[in-house]
């Protein structure tokens, strides 16, 4: 077993196929199929299941993907440390929920590293697959939030996925929704005042539970749903049309201008916080990841209390 072939393993899984993985490593597709062969036979288990849609890592695979990026992370982190300076491509991996907080702090890291070569990623997800990113080592942390609801179902989950929660700060259900919006007068606002508007919600993939997801109060029923896979569409939906969403009541910077933040009369907070690997230790990007969602949550403590 070689790093060469644990990277290779690592980019087939991200990229779903030998082919994709190939083209973005500029290697031939060969040299991947080999060190995959070579892997299974030297382990005794089947990695992929192999189809014309590309691959799907088995039981088995998902397990030594998860040791694969702690080794391979292990060998950056000592390439750094006795290189003399800081490895070639720093690496930051974070899955998240739709929050604005979590992509400022992002952007502030990406323009602090005084390196010249990085390799950061920001996935905006499903619930679900947060949970399972940190699970794998794909992602460093995840960013998510409990409630009482949610609580129990989503403990569940991080233990299985050896996972732990580590909360930020506690906030207060908000309505979002538009300036002009009938709604938008109000001080506050009751659920039953948003019976009649339609509900925007980001949707969850095949983890569609009212457990997952993103914005409280999921399982109340509600007769019109707008579901949703990015915030760049909720920023035009709230802006173009008479729907809400419930969320911290952060408003992001693109929301400023047209959106409203009303509290809703209800006593269920929220808590959100970061998960991370219990066998994973935050090295220094990480940890500047860390304070820097510190620190932007206090720029907006007005509505967040940490």
């Amino acid at each position: 077993m070689t790093l060469q072939q644990l990277r290779y393993l690592i980019a087939i899984a991200e990229y779903g196929s030998i082919n994709g993985a190939a083209q973005n490593l500029y290697t031939a597709q060969s040299n991947l199929s080999t060190a995959v062969k070579e892997l299974e036979r030297e382990l005794g288990i089947t990695i992929f299941v192999r189809s014309n849609r590309g691959v799907t890592l088995t039981n088995d695979g998902t397990e030594l993907l998860g040791y694969a990026r702690q080794v391979v992370e292990q060998a950056d982190m000592l390439e750094e440390r006795y290189a003399g300076g800081e490895a070639s491509h720093a690496q930051l991996a974070v899955s998240t929920q739709h929050y604005y907080f979590s992509l400022l702090a992002f952007m502030q890291v990406a323009d602090e590293y005084p390196g010249d070569e990085y390799d950061f990623t920001l996935r905006e997800c499903a619930t679900g697959q947060i949970i399972d990113d940190v699970r794998t080592f794909r992602s460093q942390v995840g960013i998510l939030y409990l409630d009482d609801f949610n609580r129990r179902v989503l403990s569940k989950a991080f233990d299985d996925a050896n996972v732990e929660f580590h909360p930020l700060f506690t906030a207060s259900v908000h309505v979002f929704l538009k300036e002009d919006h009938p709604l938008a007068h109000h001080k506050t606002l009751t659920v039953e005042d948003l019976e009649e508007y339609p509900r925007i919600s980001f949707e969850q993939g095949t983890t569609n539970s009212f457990y997952y997801a993103e914005e409280p109060l999921s399982y109340l029923p509600h007769k019109r749903n707008i579901r949703i896979s990015d915030r760049g569409t909720l920023t035009n939906l709230l802006t173009h049309h008479h729907s809400y969403t419930l969320s911290t009541g952060v408003l992001s910077a693109e929301m400023h201008s047209g959106i409203a933040s009303i509290p809703l009369e209800v006593d269920e907070p929220m808590e959100v916080g970061y998960i991370m690997h219990r066998e994973r230790q935050a090295g220094p990007l990480l940890s500047r990841y860390i304070e820097k969602l510190h620190e932007v949550i206090q720029a907006n403590s007005l509505v967040a209390q940490s």
